[in-house]
């Protein structure tokens, strides 16, 4: 072993055996760990030393006086207080039971050699020096009380002659003197650089703990701030730059409330207020964030939840300090859109079970009647001996049970086609036709149901209408659907116009009727499947409600637009607006037909209030 080492290993014992003798409150705290062992250490030390030259003192000296063998018996209180301290941990009564050990000795010495004129008397100035080390006001206060009760002691006494005779001589006193003078001098540097080693051993603590805490708030997500009841800032955390997108600087101060959501400014408050008096708060508001991406400069609002509660102080040092808060944010933002998507979703289930009992209702009626005529007028024919039916009478029942199927038939082809499109299986077939042929076809189809309905049906076709590529079947579809429609919601003695024209790049067709109209509330909902604009079980008109539908769904298809404007009892007109040239889209193998909901834009959420709970 090296001579250099061997120090390292002689400290390194002396601290495993000090380490060994703490009590176990204090060995999982470092500065009370190092202040437990700056007790024991210069007292077990010293008494130990004293002990080992008490022999020495014994050989040089001679027999030792009374006053010398009650001094070297005192050498047994630092070693019975280290072991006070170590088994109970309690460092201010340590310090205190020192102090009156050590003014005990004081006192002992200085009234056998002089009194207040004894070399011990020196020593009681390293009295309240030593409880300094304690870093405790009240053990230091205790200690200047008791040292200077001692001195007015030793003075009372040397002035009343309560002293006991045999002085020493004025040699001896010199010589007495100069050794105590030194002695408390050695013992007070000692206690000196114990104070230093505490103060560096605090301040490193102190720093490592700072850096610790400030690693921390550095790398967390969430922002930590600490606000005054008024919300002022007084420190926040540099998680909110990245947050907010603006420098701390800015956010001190009322520079963090400039940025809540005006609506939110009282919920923002009454939290803090709250959380003020004592209670713990939770609240959700709005944040202005700077935008740093390309669009700079560009402002929105996140959603931010905080937790606040009071700061914990001294009753006693912070009276008179208005009381604080210390708050914890997080930008729950996501789970804002994530609520609103989950909101969405209810709303199109409701839509759906709404749907779904339309459907139900619309179809117990469009399918019972035609097949309760089939079933009828079969029986009927069935029976025509029996009956006694003519040929006049089985063509009529033949003629309404084809009728039947023929209605049955549209039905079933309409669900059909409306569950490919909304599947998205329904294939357009593009190729050129000419619309004016297709438009006067179909309408020449439903002439004579206008006819009977007692309805005018103009129809105005340019004789110079371009050729268009797209569907020719999907393009009647959405002809007779239209037409059929108006002629249907059109009282007798009314008119339905269908005209067309074109421009450079698309076909404008718009079928108008003086019928019953549409009521603004359901025109928001006209298109729906299943959908017809009066209760189910009252109305007046025949129709599964899908003819508009798949006329939305075709002419979205082929990419145009479908407007429909309406006003209650005055009539409809539709709009339709084709591409003369269909080019179907592309689509990657990669696109998912899988229905996703889209997050609806902050601006919505912005609109909603904030909300105020006690945490739980």
């Amino acid at each position: 072993m090296s001579r250099s080492a061997r120090p390292v290993t002689v400290l390194s014992i002396i601290r495993d055996c000090l380490d060994a003798l703490l009590h176990p409150s204090a060995r999982y705290d470092a500065l009370t760990r190092a202040r437990h062992r700056a007790f024991m250490a210069p007292r077990l030390l010293g008494s130990l030393a004293a002990f080992a030259a008490f022999p020495v003192y014994l050989a040089t000296r001679g027999a030792p006086s009374a006053i010398e063998v009650a001094a070297f018996a005192w050498l047994i209180a630092p070693i019975l207080l280290s072991w006070f301290l170590s088994r109970t941990g309690h460092y201010e009564g340590a310090h205190v039971l020192s102090s009156l050990a050590l003014a005990a000795l004081i006192m002992a010495v200085a009234v056998t050699t002089g009194g207040i004129e004894s070399f011990a008397a020196i020593w009681l100035v390293v009295v309240p020096l030593e409880a300094a080390l304690s870093a405790s006001r009240r053990v230091a206060a205790f200690a200047s009380l008791l040292a200077l009760s001692c001195a007015g002691i030793l003075i009372i006494f040397s002035q009343l002659g309560w002293l006991p005779p045999g002085e020493p001589s004025a040699t001896e006193r010199g010589v007495f003197m100069a050794f105590g003078v030194a002695s408390a001098t050695l013992y007070a540097a000692g206690l000196a650089f114990g104070a230093e080693s505490l103060a560096r051993t605090s301040v490193a603590l102190l720093s490592r703990e700072e850096e610790r805490y400030r690693l921390l708030a550095r790398n967390m997500s969430d922002v930590i701030s600490r606000h005054q009841r008024n919300g002022a800032v007084q420190f926040i955390s540099p998680a909110a730059e990245t947050m907010l997108g603006i420098p701390i600087a800015q956010l001190l101060g009322h520079g963090l409330f400039d940025r809540v959501h005006v609506a939110d400014r009282p919920a923002y408050l009454t939290a803090l207020s709250d959380a003020a008096r004592g209670e713990v708060r939770s609240v959700e508001f709005r944040l202005r964030r700077e935008n740093a991406g390309p669009e700079r400069g560009q402002v929105d609002f996140i959603w931010v939840d905080m937790r606040c509660r009071p700061l914990e102080q001294e009753p006693a040092r912070d009276a008179a300090r208005e009381a604080e808060v210390v708050a914890v944010m997080r930008d729950v933002t996501d789970r804002k859109f994530q609520e609103q998507a989950l909101d969405q979703a209810r709303s199109a289930a409701a839509a759906a079970d709404a749907a779904k009992t339309r459907f139900l209702a619309t179809m117990s009626h469009e399918l019972r009647t035609p097949l309760n005529a089939i079933i009828g007028f079969s029986e009927m024919i069935a029976q025509e001996q029996t009956l006694m039916l003519g040929a006049v009478q089985r063509k009529e029942y033949a003629q309404l049970i084809n009728d039947s199927g023929q209605h049955l038939l549209s039905v079933v082809n309409g669900i059909l086609d409306m569950s490919k499109m909304e599947s998205g299986n329904f294939e357009i077939a593009s190729e050129p036709f000419a619309p004016r042929a297709a438009l006067l076809h179909c309408c020449n189809l439903l002439a004579l149901k206008a006819r009977d309905n007692g309805i005018d049906l103009i129809t105005d076709a340019p004789q110079d209408l371009p050729m268009m590529t797209g569907d020719p079947r999907a393009f009647k579809q959405i002809v007779l659907n239209l037409v059929a429609n108006a002629i249907k919601f059109t009282e007798r003695g009314g008119q339905v116009a269908v005209a067309a024209s074109a421009s450079a790049s698309q076909l404008t067709l718009r079928i108008s009727d003086t019928g019953v109209g549409i009521a603004p509330d359901d025109l928001k909902r006209i298109g729906a499947p299943f959908f017809q604009a009066s209760k189910t079980y009252q109305r007046r008109h025949e129709g599964t409600g899908l003819g508009l539908s798949i006329v939305k769904s075709l002419v979205a298809l082929h990419l145009g637009e479908l407007t429909v404007q309406s006003r209650l009892g005055e009539g409809t007109a539709v709009t339709v607006k084709l591409p003369l040239v269909y080019t179907p889209p592309q689509v990657r193998p990669s696109d998912s037909k899988i229905a996703t909901l889209t997050p609806a834009p902050r601006q919505e959420l912005q609109d909603q209030p904030a909300l105020v709970k006690k945490s739980a």
